[in-house]
């Protein structure tokens, strides 16, 4: 457990529901009087948000690996800094929507081999894991086109496609083993309120 706090993120592909479920996690957990602060990588704090446009909308080829592994690493600290420490300090529970593991994956494996110099920059500048990621796990295809039916314009990591996605998904996977003291994988293939409701109980056995 952090200090004061207690910090969860979500982890998945790109259409996983990821949003959908942390949002209705937070809702469940005020319910139940506690104290929650929702957010997101990229962004999470007005500094960390400008740079979510820069890394999420445009072409493809937009930014090398290296440079978005830069821009992620400094919307990170910022969103670090401004919004989740705090909230941890204050004793408040962080639900956050992606963290580092989502970067150790689309820039330190599946876009280059830059998985050792991920783990330094976090190890330099951020320096915390979340005390408990949740995985939600399902099919590449689906999530893919999920994905693009939102229309929402921060669409350039779908745009590298399938393979992508694939590669993606086997790496979250691996992660979850790498890091098995705080994974916990959920079936995302099912209806909403089935995952809503495995989720609920995972927090709630988990939180202190």
């Amino acid at each position: 457990m952090t200090a004061g706090g207690y910090f969860i993120s979500f982890e998945g592909i790109d259409g996983s529901g990821k949003s959908t479920q942390a949002r209705l996690l937070a809702d469940h957990l005020r319910g139940t009087g506690r104290d929650v602060v929702l957010t997101r990588e990229p962004g999470g704090s007005p500094g960390a948000e400008e740079i979510r446009a820069l890394v999420l909308e445009g072409d493809g080829d937009r930014w090398s690996p290296e440079t978005e592994l830069l821009l992620f690493t400094a919307a990170r600290r910022d969103h670090l800094e401004r919004t989740i420490a705090p909230a941890l300090e204050a004793g408040q529970i962080v639900i956050c929507d992606r963290f580092a593991d989502s970067t150790r994956l689309y820039q330190g494996l599946a876009r280059a081999d830059l998985r050792r110099l991920v783990d330094q920059l976090h190890s330099l500048m951020i320096g915390r894991e979340p005390d408990l990621t949740i995985l939600i796990d399902m099919d590449p295809a689906t999530g893919l086109g999920r994905a693009l039916a939102r229309g929402s314009g921060e669409d350039r990591f779908e745009s590298f496609g399938d393979s992508m996605q694939q590669k993606i998904r086997q790496g979250f996977l691996d992660l979850a083993q790498e890091f098995s003291a705080r994974f916990v994988t959920v079936d995302g293939n099912r209806q909403l309120d089935a995952v809503a409701a495995d989720i609920r109980q995972i927090a709630e056995s988990w939180l202190p």
